[in-house]
């Protein structure tokens, strides 16, 4: 576990000089970091070269953990919390009294290079405020991964975050030295930008998406030719998307990751539950818990767009604009469609066993590898790991139902939703 609470002595330890100030920083830079969820060390195979320093693995980087059992891997850091820039949800803007920090290049390397060495992570997500310009500031971001990669042959996984706005040679340098590259969006519509973000605009974001996207095309394309040609961001991009700062719906958040997903390949998009850390009259006065089951219902639905074949339009309707916080939304989607339920377990296509609830991808696939060797039993299912405390309300296995309710809507749904256990996470402080 990476001692953290200890963090002055592994400062002091890494740097002479001025060691209360680097500290300083890291406090203050990692902290504003926070509110960043779009980091992902997983998708990546940088192997390490003669001389070199760690690699990045495709199973995802798993190295360290907090005490309540979370992978803590990633050095997560700001360049710069001293933004040019107001946006009115952001803790960075402008017009916000708050302790502001700067890091230097040679900095941020000596930092992710000693907690690397002492096994404390095992790569490094960047982001950054504006600092006098987009281009300026990925200028100096793209000088620290140079550093990392050339002088200090660092090959552990990079994930850096796209300064909007910046000039596409700079996002073409970025993509050679970092393994993930990412763009957020952060509101879901332009209005909503114009709205809380006037400095910001769509274009600014969209280009760079689309223009990472082609060179990550291109690049892999070379790469089948030619096999010295280095890759391109070889974990692809992603995005963030603030949920409940502004009035969108669900159905509106989707039909754009599913617009994301579609056009530009992105491999996540990332959502994060809107904390209020400003008060301005443009924003919505959250004075419980931030809508962190809306956020868990959405990645539920994200998951279903990437890997159940579903549409947005089978998720939400017009009449159901937003998901069903009560129930998961396979689940809400089989109680809208209960004319396609019971499917007999021995007997429904592969298709249809991942429309189930209760069933996975692995698990679906599993059932229909074993069922070519025999019927498969209630019990068969249970060594399968299907969720029968869901799954038994919309199956029948060898002719005979398990569920122990009326086959109707509501009496399903009021079993489920009350037998449902809802994670509910917080992002970590590393201080």
């Amino acid at each position: 576990m990476i001692p953290f609470m200890n963090s002055g002595k592994i400062i002091a330890n890494i740097c002479s000089g001025d060691t209360v100030n680097l500290m300083e920083k890291l406090k203050i830079l990692a902290d504003s970091a926070k509110y960043d969820v779009s980091c992902s060390s997983s998708g990546s195979g940088r192997k390490n070269t003669p001389g070199g320093i760690g690699n990045a693995f495709m199973a995802g980087i798993c190295h360290s953990w907090a005490d309540d059992g979370r992978c803590i891997s990633l050095l997560k850091v700001l360049f710069s919390n001293a933004c040019i820039y107001d946006c009115a949800y952001c803790v960075n803007r402008i017009t916000n009294d708050i302790p502001r920090a700067t890091f230097t290049p040679e900095e941020l390397c000596e930092l992710t290079i000693q907690f690397y060495r002492r096994n404390y992570i095992e790569g490094l997500f960047l982001s950054s405020a504006v600092l006098k310009s987009p281009d300026y500031t990925m200028e100096l971001m793209i000088r620290a991964l140079k550093l990392l990669r050339e002088n200090y042959r660092f090959n552990g996984y990079i994930h850096l975050k796209v300064i909007p706005g910046a000039d596409p040679a700079l996002i073409g340098q970025a993509g050679l030295y970092a393994d993930r590259v990412s763009v957020n969006i952060e509101l879901p519509s332009r209005k909503s930008l114009r709205l809380l973000a006037p400095h910001k605009q769509h274009e600014q974001i969209i280009t760079p998406m689309a223009y990472i996207h082609e060179r990550i095309r291109e690049y892999s394309e070379e790469k089948k030719k030619i096999r010295s040609i280095p890759a391109f961001a070889p974990a692809g991009q992603s995005t963030q998307l603030i949920i409940g700062a502004t009035p969108e719906s669900d159905a509106q958040i989707l039909r754009l990751a599913e617009y994301l997903y579609r056009n530009y390949s992105l491999k996540r998009v990332y959502y994060s539950a809107y904390i209020p850390v400003n008060q301005h009259p443009n924003l919505p006065a959250i004075y419980t818990e931030p809508p962190l089951l809306r956020e868990h219902r959405i990645y539920q639905a994200d998951w279903l767009l990437r890997y159940y074949g579903f549409s947005v339009s089978e998720l939400t309707d017009e009449f159901h604009q937003n998901l069903d916080l009560d129930v998961d939304p396979k689940c809400s989607w089989a109680l809208r469609n209960l004319h396609l339920f019971p499917v007999e377990i021995n007997a429904a296509p592969y298709e249809m066993l991942l429309r189930v609830p209760g069933i996975g991808v692995k698990t679906a696939m599993k059932i229909v590898k074993a069922r070519r060797l025999g019927s498969i039993s209630y019990e068969d299912l249970k060594r399968f790991r299907v969720v029968l405390k869901r799954a038994k309300y919309f199956i029948t296995c060898r002719g005979k139902y398990y569920g122990n309710v009326p086959f109707s809507s509501e009496s399903i749904r009021v079993s489920v939703a009350d037998g449902e256990d809802v994670p509910l996470y917080e992002q970590l402080r590393m201080f």
